[in-house]
């Protein structure tokens, strides 16, 4: 596992040099499935999708479903299938950058594998990674899972419109606070679209500063 990370770590710093020198800032949205990354992003694309050059590259085990659901927005979308690995890593994502016009973006979202554990292991040459988890989930994930809220630059809650749920906004919030004191906490409905605001202006930010 050690020689895997390692070589990964090599891959990552050589396309974090690339998209550097290109002015690209890559996020990596890391989630279980179902949390709502598609269709936080098809928001993210209809708010701001006017005002930067955006990419999309689309992780999944199999199918192209999540990227059909974003060509509306005429944005370049590669797919990469994992064929049954529960994560992308830096080598798959060197590979399909020869497929964007680098000079012609300002972000690139990248969709990952539905799963808490192993993307978080994995760097891809990231700028940040985000991530995204809903209510439905339950209230224990940062604590279970505290590797990806303790690198996330930002994390998102997601489905907070739904009441009936046993989630318990203020153990998660007390888990994420010891886990990562400062990270951003956006509370939100993607399909409602409240709160989204917030998020738009801190990507926004991001992106900017970047």
């Amino acid at each position: 596992m050690k020689n895997i990370l390692d070589r990964n770590q090599n891959k990552a710093n050589e396309v974090r040099s690339l998209l550097k020198s290109k002015k690209v800032v890559m996020v990596n949205l890391i989630s279980s499935p179902g949390a709502g990354k598609t269709t936080l992003l098809e928001r993210t694309l209809e708010e701001i999708g006017s005002k930067f050059r955006i990419g999309i590259i689309e992780g999944d085990i199999t199918t192209d479903r999540d990227a059909r659901r974003l060509q509306k927005f005429n944005v370049p979308i590669v797919v990469i299938n994992t064929e049954g690995g529960c994560h992308l890593d830096s080598h798959s994502i060197s590979k399909v950058l020869p497929s964007f016009n680098l000079d012609d973006l300002d972000v690139l979202f990248v969709e990952n594998v539905g799963n808490l554990i192993c993307p978080s292991q994995f760097d891809l040459g990231e700028t940040f990674k985000l991530a995204v988890v809903s209510t439905t989930e339950g209230d224990d994930k940062p604590g279970k899972y505290p590797m990806l809220f303790r690198e996330a630059r930002a994390v998102l809650l997601n489905k907070t419109d739904i009441p009936y749920t046993n989630f318990k906004l203020e153990s998660f919030k007390t888990d994420l606070r010891n886990i990562n004191a400062s990270v951003p906490l956006f509370e939100i409905s993607c399909t409602k679209s409240d709160g989204l605001k917030g998020w738009f202006d801190w990507i926004e930010g991001q992106i900017f500063n970047e």
